[in-house]
């Protein structure tokens, strides 16, 4: 699987990206899928995951009530909607997936993903 994250840039606090990840490959429709994100001098952690029916979602407390996760199976594209964004939320955004035998798995550590793409920058001005 390759996997390719856009839609990355610069905007003001307050403000909103949409992050894409496209993928290639005929059985994305049963990978996991998560959004990790690494910030200057930091690791890389998790940020929201979907499941590969798109029924379950998960999210970093950071970002509960502000980012939404969405899947379209048939585009294999997976987006993450980011309002409200803040200073802290700049950062590399990272997609990366792992083949799911459950439809509602969904996995939440950076050791548990298998693919991961190149990242796609954030950056939230103050």
């Amino acid at each position: 699987v390759q996997l390719q994250a856009s839609g990355g840039g610069l905007v003001q606090a307050g403000g909103s990206l949409r992050l894409s990840c496209a993928a290639s490959g005929r059985t994305f429709s049963r990978y996991v899928v998560g959004w990790f994100r690494q910030a200057p001098g930091k690791g890389r952690v998790f940020v929201a995951v979907i499941s590969v029916s798109g029924g379950t979602t998960s999210y970093a407390d950071s970002v509960k009530g502000r980012f939404t996760i969405s899947r379209d199976n048939a585009k294999n594209t997976v987006y993450l909607q980011m309002n409200s964004l803040k200073p802290e939320d700049t950062a590399v955004y990272y997609c990366a997936v792992r083949y799911a035998s459950g439809d509602s798995d969904y996995y939440t550590s950076v050791n548990d993903m298998r693919y991961w793409g190149k990242g796609t920058q954030v950056t939230v001005s103050s």
